[in-house]
């Protein structure tokens, strides 16, 4: 079993995604655990918090690293042009390759997740993107530019999907908006805080020694995912009997679905091998390759299936590809103009100036993230206990401003000229609504379509970036033609009706939920027989 299953076959007239949170027929109200989890102890749901922490902490390390190598590249811009004689062109083309490499390798690498597990995916990934930041540090002509921002694209690529597969992994419904949040927060960590650390080094050192810098943590990193990352997936031997339930857990009848806007989709627990199963040894648990039987060959087609099959995954994949590409555009705006009169920014400066989105993005984890999950367990008590996913789309409404605002405002004050304090203040405001916005998408992907989330999260993926490559390459001609500060109002507006999606689905997402539930249920046993 792969990612883990939260559906009752027996239950078809349950909408995916629908659950009860919280036991209103108890004595106690209490907060139901979903999915529920097996008995057996080598469950991942069933980990110690120290042991589900370390391997959150490791997958949240990896991420921020792997955006510290693809994000530091406009630190050495002027190094590039000064030493290697590289043009604007030629950066946004690298930058282009680099998004390229992160679109095309979750189409090639995420599928092996299913097949052979997590662990030596990642350690694979970690190896190469060592080799690329000894690579960058050595590099001497603008093609070795545009290759190695490719192979770290690639190496890169199965970051975000291995996080939330792995909060699946280890943690319940109710935790997942927070530890999201910290996700993304991660990755914005690796965005801002890498170019404020690394234009320091640039000052100091030169920019070769920032990418021998960047290798020395890669490496440090690769030897952690090495000793102390654990594989996550469970594969338990069926046996035909299910465990009994756990803590927390409760057994819901059918019989208590009334009508479509009140319908509960049953919890559901694991099937464990024997009555008292044993604790994996150490040697397993740290296996390089954990192999299950069945063919792969559907994942590497059924994503892009999957993207236009269901309306959760189409507006998870729009959101986050969206988002990605105005964080390119305002990043590679600023790395070139912000090197030029009237700012005349040096690296560290322009290192300093993504204080901001990192101030943002910092306040959104600590704020919206806690507030996204207390919100549905509100709102599911006002349902009768009733949790549906669409209730966490009501702060996507506020983010979508927030970003129209944050976009406006920085391509104004950057094509006016303005003081450098208002186009860092804008960029604060983007990394609060890109946390919010981002947040709340992948949640509601993880909460809607749970047994299929790794081939979802492989067209999300492949769809983000590959907005932010079409982004990137077009981005010179598009400055050219519109200036900087047309560029940004019509950004601004496509922030501002990217609200729309949401709104719709609050409306009508679980209308959506009901009439693919058996198109989910089919792709989710065809992901179970292959894992």
């Amino acid at each position: 079993m792969d990612i883990q299953s939260r559906d009752s076959d027996s239950s078809h007239a349950f909408p995916p995604g629908t659950i009860l949170l919280e036991d209103r027929q108890a004595s106690h109200t209490e907060l139901i655990l979903s999915p529920t989890p097996s008995d057996n102890p080598d469950d991942p749901l069933n980990w110690s918090p120290f042991r589900k922490g370390v391997n959150f902490a490791l997958t949240c390390s990896y991420v921020c690293f792997t955006f510290v190598l693809v994000d530091i590249n406009s630190l050495a811009y002027r190094g590039y042009i000064a030493e290697l004689g590289l043009t604007y062109a030629t950066f946004n083309m690298a930058s282009g390759s680099n998004f390229i490499g992160l679109a095309l390798g979750c189409l090639f690498f995420l599928p092996c997740v299913h097949k052979f597990g997590r662990r030596p995916i990642y350690l694979l990934s970690a190896v190469v993107q060592f080799a690329c930041a000894v690579w960058w540090a050595n590099f001497h002509r603008a093609g070795e530019l545009i290759g190695v921002s490719l192979v770290a694209g690639l190496a890169g690529s199965i970051s975000e999907a291995v996080v939330m597969i792995t909060i699946v992994d280890l943690f319940f419904v109710h935790q997942h908006a927070r530890l999201n949040g910290v996700f993304v927060f991660m990755q914005s960590l690796g965005t801002t805080g890498g170019p404020i650390a690394c234009g320091y080094i640039v000052v100091d050192l030169g920019w070769r020694w920032m990418w021998w810098i960047v290798a020395i943590f890669l490496g440090v990193n690769l030897l952690l995912v090495l000793f102390f990352f654990e594989e996550s997936k469970y594969v338990p031997t069926l046996d035909g009997r299910l465990s009994s339930p756990g803590r927390g857990s409760v057994t819901i009848d059918s019989a208590k679905s009334q009508d479509d806007n009140n319908t509960a989709e049953p919890v559901t627990t694991r099937i464990s091998t024997t009555a008292r199963p044993s604790r994996k040894s150490i040697r397993q648990r740290y296996a390089f390759v954990t192999i299950t039987p069945g063919p792969i060959f559907q994942h590497f087609y059924q994503p892009l299936i999957i993207l236009f099959s269901f309306p959760a995954v189409a507006y998870t994949a729009a959101t986050y590809g969206i988002l990605l590409a105005f964080f390119s555009a305002s990043s590679s705006a600023g790395s070139f103009f912000l090197i030029y009169p009237p700012y005349d920014f040096s690296p560290s400066a322009i290192g300093l100036f993504h204080l901001g989105g990192f101030i943002g993005a910092l306040l959104a984890t600590l704020t919206m993230s806690p507030l996204i999950d207390w919100m549905i367990i509100r709102l599911a008590k006002r349902n009768n206990g009733v949790f549906e996913p669409e209730m966490r789309l009501w702060l996507s409404i506020p983010a979508a401003l927030i970003n129209c605002a944050a976009m406006l405002l920085y391509g104004i004050g950057l094509g006016r000229g303005l003081h450098w304090a208002i186009l860092a203040f804008a960029q604060g405001l983007f990394g609060f609504g890109f946390i919010t916005a981002a947040d709340v998408a992948l949640t509601y992907l993880s909460d809607s379509y749970p047994n299929i989330l790794a081939d979802a999260l492989i067209a999300v993926v492949f769809i983000r970036n590959g907005l932010a490559a079409i982004i990137r390459f077009a981005f010179t001609d598009w400055l050219a033609g519109m200036g900087i500060e047309n560029t940004f109002i019509l950004i601004g507006m496509i922030a501002l009706a990217s609200a729309i999606i949401p709104i719709l689905l609050i409306f009508y997402g679980k209308r959506a939920r009901v009439r693919t539930t058996e198109k989910y249920r089919l792709y989710a046993r065809g992901q179970h027989n292959s894992t």
